[in-house]
């Protein structure tokens, strides 16, 4: 299981980490946004002396076969071995690819994730999930492998703008919801357009608690941890239906999108109370807008909700709620219901 370190010194966290792990050489993987904003903040460890730095493009588009093959090109070009360590400083898709490249590189090399966006902190980094997007279809290939560390440090949250935090602020609505109702009742009322980034740490940590606590349960998502994927099933057919339009979303706002529809099923499979759906429902349209969509997308939306790596034999499976914390997974419905919950998701 990894270890996660809420940093003290970032400098002192990182050094001791390092030197838990196996590292002949070590390699820094960034994007370029990263890597302008975020590297100048540790590239003058002691620690990282000598370290080879990896700088691949931004954005989800990425995220791909192309851009692993370069990662897995330099590393094999400037020497890495089995014995080699790379460090993944960036957002969910730099912990994604870099993880899922460390995982087969020599058949596994150690790794250590610095998240640098929100979504990143209480979501990607964490958890053992890696992987690369395939065919239009998100994360399509990957593997769990879980980074040894990682690192937390909340300041570099100063860099993101707000549309980002916003987008990490999704998973934690997420958390809240398959959590404690005194946690969702802090995550609605929290000022996203005025975020307190010292209030912020400490939801953070309970919101990785969260994860943390179901990942130790079911490390390979064959139970429990499907509680995870509250709002992905609708909310990755949302983003990559926006990727094959050519107006990509972020991945946070797709959740969004996707928690309004999934809690709609949820009201009417499952009972979950309506009025904490419309609560919920109204902070997501508050903070984050809409994504437009027409009847004449529902074809598109369904197809893509069947290619979701967590169905069985093309039924559809989504991880409902009864209530706060009263987690339902393995739930299934019509092409009907679904409609229906689109209707509801359009109606805003």
């Amino acid at each position: 299981m990894q270890q996660i370190i809420f940093h003290r010194s970032l400098s002192h966290d990182l050094a001791a980490a390092i030197s838990e792990c196996r590292h002949d050489r070590i390699f820094i993987l960034a994007d370029e946004k990263t890597a302008r904003h975020c590297m100048p903040q540790i590239e003058q460890f002691d620690c990282l002396n000598g370290a080879e730095t990896i700088v691949i493009g931004q954005g989800e588009e990425n995220k791909s076969i192309a851009t692993l093959t370069e990662i897995w090109q330099h590393l094999s070009r400037n020497g890495a071995t089995r014995h080699s360590l790379l460090i993944n400083l960036g957002g969910g898709m730099v912990t994604d690819i870099g993880g899922f490249a460390a995982a087969t590189f020599k058949r596994g090399i150690d790794f250590i994730n610095i998240p640098t966006t929100l979504l990143a902190m209480v979501d990607a980094a964490v958890g053992g999930k890696t992987g690369i997007n395939l065919n239009g279809l998100k994360n399509e290939v990957g593997a769990f492998s879980d980074a040894r560390f990682v690192i937390i440090d909340t300041t570099f949250l100063k860099t993101l703008d707000n549309e980002n935090l916003k987008s990490g602020y999704a998973e934690m609505l997420k958390h809240g919801l398959i959590g404690r109702m005194e946690q969702w009742v802090e995550l609605i009322n929290y000022d996203l357009a005025r975020p307190d980034l010292v209030m912020l740490q400490q939801m953070v940590s309970e919101s990785l608690e969260v994860k943390r606590s179901i990942v130790a349960e079911d490390p390979h998502e064959h139970g429990i941890r499907k509680a995870l994927n509250l709002g992905h099933t609708v909310g990755h057919a949302f983003e990559s239906f926006a990727m094959t339009t050519g107006r990509p979303i972020l991945h946070g706002y797709a959740v969004a999108y996707g928690l309004i529809c999934e809690l709609y099923l949820s009201a009417i499979k499952a009972g979950f109370p309506t009025d904490i759906l419309r609560q919920t429902v109204s902070f997501i349209r508050e903070n984050y807008g809409q994504m437009p969509i027409t009847c004449n997308d529902y074809p598109a939306l369904v197809s893509l909700m069947r290619h979701d790596k967590k169905n069985t034999t093309g039924t559809i499976n989504f991880t409902l709620l009864a209530d706060i914390g009263d987690i339902r997974i393995d739930q299934t419905a019509s092409e009907e219901e679904i409609r229906e919950a689109l209707d509801f998701y359009s109606e805003g």
